[in-house]
């Protein structure tokens, strides 16, 4: 809170102890000149707080009879934030609790706001539309959630039961590094006393959380976002592709995110042999999974680099599907658009001689 703001909420409270107040006197008493005090006034006043003024000799400033003052005073820009924030965090996925109680909160917000204020957000609310399609959300345990936070900003080890993805249950010790949401889910990352690597675990698969005694230190230059993408990156799926692309890891993780496919520099060896395949610039090895190989080739095509396909062979018949789908799509018509422009130039007069 800064300290304007700070100082009308002080103002407002003096007044809210009943009474006149002159001017001088809240002027003495919030450290401010009289004129500060009346642009004060004013901020009260634009936020509907019902401020009357006293003429005379004994006048000054009192509240209107009754007013007591909401559990919570937001500005137009605040009160905007908040319940924007609420509708943009349901429709990421990242609330971590039911519809029911982001509404429910919206609503306690909107009911200690201004008369004036709470029908401009209502307007907005009600008539404001988003281009990018809402994600479903897996709700974590709030408790799980604010445990981990802690014990990440704390260097505590957690006692976690996990349900991996196959349904196999286990019982771990992790060290949480960082906390990470990524497409509607909310991902813890660490040190794994089961594995003994760094792993990343969904929160909404664990079944409890204890805090543990002790301490750790988290690795200078650790990045618990990247490392969460990488591990989206390996998780088995059916197939798993390997490609050599013509290009530099800043080309390729440009149009292919560390969620999606891993990126590496070719080993000098492996390199040399590959540069065969193409001319000028060096390679790069990429490996990504799949549950269907037919999206691949999509994938390749919007990478727009010369490319090898390492492995699965099926990868290259789907390849060469796409590619005649691509040449057909792109040859029909072209007879007919041809034939229009013959015509077209046909009909079109000869230009007039010109004057010698």
């Amino acid at each position: 809170m800064t300290r304007p703001t700070a100082r009308v909420l002080a103002l407002l409270e003096i007044l809210q102890a009943g009474g006149t107040r002159t001017v001088a006197d809240l002027a003495d008493r919030l450290g401010v000149d009289e004129r500060t005090v009346r642009r004060y006034i004013g901020h009260l006043i634009d936020l509907d707080v019902p401020v009357r003024s006293v003429r005379g000799r004994y006048g000054g400033y009192r509240l209107a009879p009754g007013y007591r003052m909401p559990p919570l005073m937001l500005t137009d820009e605040e009160a905007l934030a908040v319940l924007l924030g609420l509708v943009a965090g349901r429709r990421a996925g990242l609330v971590t609790t039911s519809v029911a109680a982001a509404e429910s909160a919206a609503a306690k917000v909107r009911r200690v706001l201004p008369e004036a204020l709470g029908r401009r957000l209502d307007a907005l609310l009600a008539t404001a539309d988003f281009t990018a399609p809402a994600r479903p959300v897996v709700i974590p345990e709030t408790s799980v959630l604010l445990m981990l936070a802690e014990a990440a900003r704390d260097r505590r080890p957690v006692a976690l039961s996990y349900t991996a993805w196959k349904g196999r249950r286990s019982e771990r010790t992790v060290h949480p590094y960082g906390i990470v949401a990524h497409s509607g889910r909310w991902y813890v990352t660490g040190a794994d006393s089961a594995s003994g690597e760094v792993r990343t675990f969904r929160l909404d698969r664990i079944e409890s959380a204890t805090v543990l005694p002790g301490s750790f230190e988290v690795p200078v230059g650790f990045d618990p976002a990247a490392r969460v993408l990488s591990g989206l990156a390996g998780v088995p799926y059916l197939h798993e592709v390997s490609l050599r692309v013509q290009g530099t890891v800043e080309q390729v993780r440009h149009r292919l995110p560390p969620g999606l496919a891993t990126v590496r520099e070719l080993p000098a060896e492996e390199a040399g042999r590959t540069s065969g395949e193409g001319e000028g610039g060096g390679w790069v090895r990429v490996q990504l999974r799949a549950e269907r190989l037919e999206w691949v080739p999509s994938v390749l095509a919007w990478l727009d680099l010369p490319f090898v396909i390492e492995y699965p062979e099926a990868l290259r018949g789907h390849v060469r599907a796409l590619a005649h789908r691509l040449a057909t799509c792109a040859d029909a018509g072209a007879g007919a658009a041809e034939g229009a422009e013959s015509a077209r130039s046909a009909a079109t007069p000869p230009p007039p001689p010109r004057a010698e």
